[in-house]
């Protein structure tokens, strides 16, 4: 009960006293020491061994159990200076979408002359099954390893508190560090699988309807092409062929109804016809993938928030995140 009530609460107590940073620096002043099991196994067969060559006056047995003790106190002190003096930095990791895991860059700076070795790094409530990453840092040497991050729900996420740890060399004692993250990970909604089709208007044969996400694709904005037998007259451009009437080598010209990507593009809250909300941020991030895709020109409408129509990286980023966020 207590390891289940009172332990995770004075854990959370004492993080909220730490500031946070990307960058930190290990030293006596922010290590903490405690015995593992094994240290605390070793202490219990040193105290039987120790009343056992009392009382039986065992001068062998009074060496081997001042010299195993003495060992675990040499390991206590190097275990110290293993960690003591490195320093750490955090580069946040790029955005990924819900439910992938993040991999969060960390570098390891050894300014000594000393090697570090067995440095360990592992998320706070990752669990016990949860692996560490180990890394060994050389003499005035830099080392990067990647720490994993599963996700779980959208959001702009604050990442949790890191414990840097070893047991080096003897295992008998654990020497941790505990480090709070400034950085936050952008996490995106999960895209709908398999992805539905665009909300486009339809195309009948006088060219695309007309309507809120056709852009005001009809008349001559769309450009004009030379007219192609088949086309129906009404895409005929009656305006222009006036002008050229007196020229005999002149063409009539049709509005040109091929370009998409000059179009622009409502992706609307409203019209994914779902009742879950995290359905909708679905279908709405599997539309802004395909719409970039495509080089299509695409605004973003969220209740109370909105994007105007562009296209490109920034503009995927700006709806990205606001599916996450808003």
């Amino acid at each position: 009960m207590i390891q289940t009530t009172f332990v995770p609460r004075l854990r959370a107590w004492w993080l909220r006293r730490l500031p946070q940073q990307d960058q930190t620096a290990l030293h006596h002043h922010n290590l903490y020491l405690l015995p593992t099991r094994a240290g605390w196994m070793l202490g219990f067969t040193l105290l039987l061994l120790l009343l056992g060559s009392i009382n039986y006056q065992l001068n062998l047995g009074y060496l081997l159990t001042f010299m195993l003790a003495g060992s675990a106190a040499a390991g206590v002190w190097v275990g110290h200076r293993n960690l003591a003096g490195l320093e750490l930095s955090l580069h946040p990791a790029a955005p990924v979408f819900a439910g992938q895991s993040a991999a969060v860059e960390i570098h390891l700076h050894n300014p000594s002359r000393r090697a570090r070795y067995a440095v360990g790094l592992q998320w706070l409530g990752s669990g016990p099954a949860a692996s560490d990453v180990w890394a060994d840092v050389g003499p005035q040497d830099q080392h990067s390893v990647q720490l994993a991050y599963p996700t779980q729900q959208r959001g702009r996420l604050p990442l949790p508190a890191l414990r840097v740890q070893t047991l080096y060399p003897l295992g008998t004692f654990k020497v941790w560090h505990w480090w709070r993250p400034a950085a936050q990970l952008w996490v995106y909604p999960a895209p709908e699988t398999p992805a539905p089709a665009l909300p486009l208007a339809a195309t009948h044969e006088d060219g695309p309807a007309s309507g809120p996400h056709a852009a005001q694709r009809s008349g001559e904005t769309d450009g004009a092409r030379p007219y192609r037998r088949g086309d129906p007259l009404k895409w005929v451009l009656w305006k222009k062929a006036a002008r050229l009437a007196g020229n005999e080598r002149a063409q009539w010209v049709s509005r040109d109804f091929s370009h998409p990507a000059a179009a622009e593009l409502w992706l609307e809250h409203a019209r994914c016809q779902l009742h879950d909300e995290e359905a909708r941020r679905s279908r709405l991030c599997a539309w802004v993938l395909q719409a970039d895709a495509l080089g299509l020109r695409y605004g973003l409408r969220l209740p109370g928030f909105e994007i105007a129509p562009e296209q490109g990286a920034a503009q995927r980023q700006r709806c990205l995140e606001a599916l996450a966020w808003r």
